[in-house]
């Protein structure tokens, strides 16, 4: 099946009940069961439930993945992905991630020995710089969250196997319809499914997907032992959206590069961060290991006070944290996303106190850009 058929069909068959076509929401904690050692496939909720073993194949279908785990949210998808790892063990992050990536690492998890090295991984020279003996693993997020850098994922994939370490790419942004990480040689896949997947910012979760058996019988084991897992209502709320997610995504993509051009030519406008602009330092490469340059920008309005005055000004741009749905969003990375990031670090990344990111949602693109030049005009 094609991408559009599977994200429709793939683990949704009718409900061999009913014959219901929606996936039905299972809100049960247990199971009844026929006899001891004997089930119809579940026993407790926190384990295995069907609606959510739905939405597992699903998304991992869509990213040609031989299993999906689903998580609470993104984070908890995260913390399972570094509980593969043991104290000692040394971790390789791309510099300019989610600043929740940044605090579950330097916050929290090196206080249990793991550590983290955080890296520009667009330039390969820099991973290699920063390999240790005891490093077992290399997490990159590509487009980045919020200077969307591009990070070569067959450079990823080849020094990673010629090191015997773990691969794992963060691929919210840019989703599976735009990128596949698993096809290109990486060995985990990771999403914020509150994002795009689901589309609709009303539900939290987190997926991560891969071929790997080891890695997925230690993600099976340690969704039973830490129970952050999704809850059913959230995964059919999920699996509502994964529906749409093609024709989404051809609409985010369209606006956000008629956006991206048109505050490019904004004299208020210092710099636009956004792949499918030719001046962006990683545009071909963005062009060859993505189908398209997504719906997230950002941009430099060269100071906090001048960020403060554009970001109350906007109307149909809702200031809030988060992204990926179908109203368009718009936030101060410095404030929100990333002020768990030390200011000096923040600042060497690229996110700057006058940095703007926006989640081009898929109202009418002219009514967006309307929004946008009003809100521009109020800074002198």
């Amino acid at each position: 099946m094609k991408f559009s058929t599977k994200a429709v069909h793939a683990g949704q068959s009718p409900d061999p009940s009913t014959g219901a076509v929606m996936t039905p929401v299972f809100l049960t904690s247990t199971y009844v069961q026929e006899g001891l050692g004997k089930n119809k496939g579940y026993e407790y909720s926190r384990v295995s439930n069907p609606t959510r073993t739905a939405l597992e194949k699903n998304i991992a279908a869509l990213e040609n993945a031989d299993e999906g785990m689903a998580f609470a949210s993104g984070m908890a998808a995260e913390d399972a992905i570094f509980r593969l790892l043991n104290p000692g063990d040394h971790v390789i992050v791309t510099n300019d991630v989610y600043g929740g990536t940044y605090r579950i690492g330097k916050l929290v998890l090196e206080n249990y020995g793991l550590q983290f090295d955080f890296v520009d991984t667009t330039v390969i020279d820099n991973i290699v710089k920063a390999y240790r003996p005891n490093t077992k693993m290399i997490f990159v997020e590509t487009p980045t969250n919020p200077t969307m850098k591009i990070t070569d994922l067959k450079a990823i994939a080849k020094f990673a196997k010629e090191r015997k370490i773990l691969s794992v790419v963060d691929n919210t942004f840019a989703t599976p319809y735009l990128q596949r990480p698993l096809d290109i040689g990486i060995d985990v896949v990771i999403h914020s499914v509150t994002k795009y997947l689901n589309g609709h910012s009303d539900m939290l979760g987190g997926f991560v997907g891969t071929s790997n058996k080891k890695v997925i019988e230690r993600l099976r084991f340690l969704q039973k032992a830490t129970g952050g897992i999704m809850s059913p209502f959230d995964a059919w709320l999920c699996l509502r959206g994964t529906k749409t997610l093609a024709v989404r995504m051809r609409q985010h993509c369209e606006s956000a590069m008629q956006i991206a051009e048109w505050l490019d030519a904004q004299k208020k406008v210092l710099k636009v961060n956004y792949p499918g602009l030719k001046h962006h330092p990683q545009h071909e490469l963005a062009g060859k290991q993505m189908s398209g340059f997504g719906g997230m920008i950002s941009f430099e309005l060269g100071s906090l006070a001048n960020a403060k005055k554009f970001l109350k000004a906007v109307r149909i741009c809702a200031l809030a944290e988060s992204l990926g749905g179908v109203e368009t969003l718009i936030s101060h990375p410095a404030t929100m996303t990333h002020a768990s990031v030390p200011k000096a670090d923040r600042i060497k990344n690229g996110v700057t106190d006058g940095l703007v990111r926006i989640s081009v949602g898929i109202e009418d693109v002219e009514d967006i850009i309307d929004d946008l030049k009003q809100a521009l005009a109020k800074i002198s």
